[in-house]
């Protein structure tokens, strides 16, 4: 990509090991696809959906209450798409445009998947939700936001050999957005699941195909000597 600045790092070092969890997180999302399109599974889901349900209410207090709702308005699009802009401008203000095409693509990619799922399955809310909901049930957009927005960053802005830190701090955050999501009866147990998955597998799928992009670009450019070697 013309004007990439050698220095950027790698987005993935282990291609191995990157393809086996993307491939896994997103036939786990793909199997959650599948089995709510299908009556009898679904039936099954939506009774531990209920039984989840029921346990969040009876074990409401006030201070989690308090921090569900702070991650509610942590997953509304008024702060995700500054926090993108903001992102996606500095990737591009450095010139790291190999980063900068898979931070977008992974943004991209999960703001066109959420719109159609949710009209496919057309899934009702769970009764009760503690704030202002809209649309279907199914997935959690809020859960997948979090996920693909928190992954997407660890990967633009951090060497791989300094990931696990953060990239521990970005599974949580999405972990702990999707069981908000739940506890607040804004969402179902499962829609916050699928969420995660989906979110998570298109930021990782993002930066493989972009990764595999890069490096074919790479190996046209470099000098005959260097390829024989």
């Amino acid at each position: 990509m013309r004007g990439a600045r050698p220095h950027e790092h790698a987005l993935l070092l282990n291609e191995r090991r990157d393809v086996i969890l993307a491939g896994a997180l997103l036939a786990a999302a793909v199997a959650m696809l599948v089995l709510m399109a299908i009556p009898a599974t679904k039936d099954a889901i939506q009774r531990i959906d209920n039984a989840f349900l029921r346990t969040m209410v009876d074990s409401r207090s006030q201070p989690v209450t308090f921090i569900a709702k702070v991650f509610n308005v942590l997953g509304l699009t008024f702060v995700t798409l500054p926090v993108r802009l903001v992102v996606a401008g500095y990737l591009a203000l450095k010139a790291r445009w190999w980063h900068f095409a898979a931070f977008v693509s992974a943004m991209v990619a999960s703001e066109l998947c959420i719109g159609p799922i949710k009209a496919i399955y057309d899934r009702a809310r769970p009764p009760g939700s503690l704030v202002s909901t809209t649309g279907a049930s199914f997935p959690s957009g809020h859960a997948v936001a979090a996920s693909v927005t928190a992954l997407a960053i660890v990967i633009a802005l951090f060497p791989p050999r300094h990931r696990t830190l953060w990239g521990a701090v970005a599974v949580t955050f999405s972990l702990l957005m999707a069981l908000s999501r739940a506890y607040l009866a804004a969402h179902w147990l499962s829609d916050a699941i699928t969420g995660v998955l989906l979110g998570s597998a298109i930021a990782l799928w993002s930066a493989i195909v972009v990764q595999w992009v890069r490096e074919q670009v790479e190996r046209r450019r470099a000098p005959p000597e260097r390829i024989a070697a």
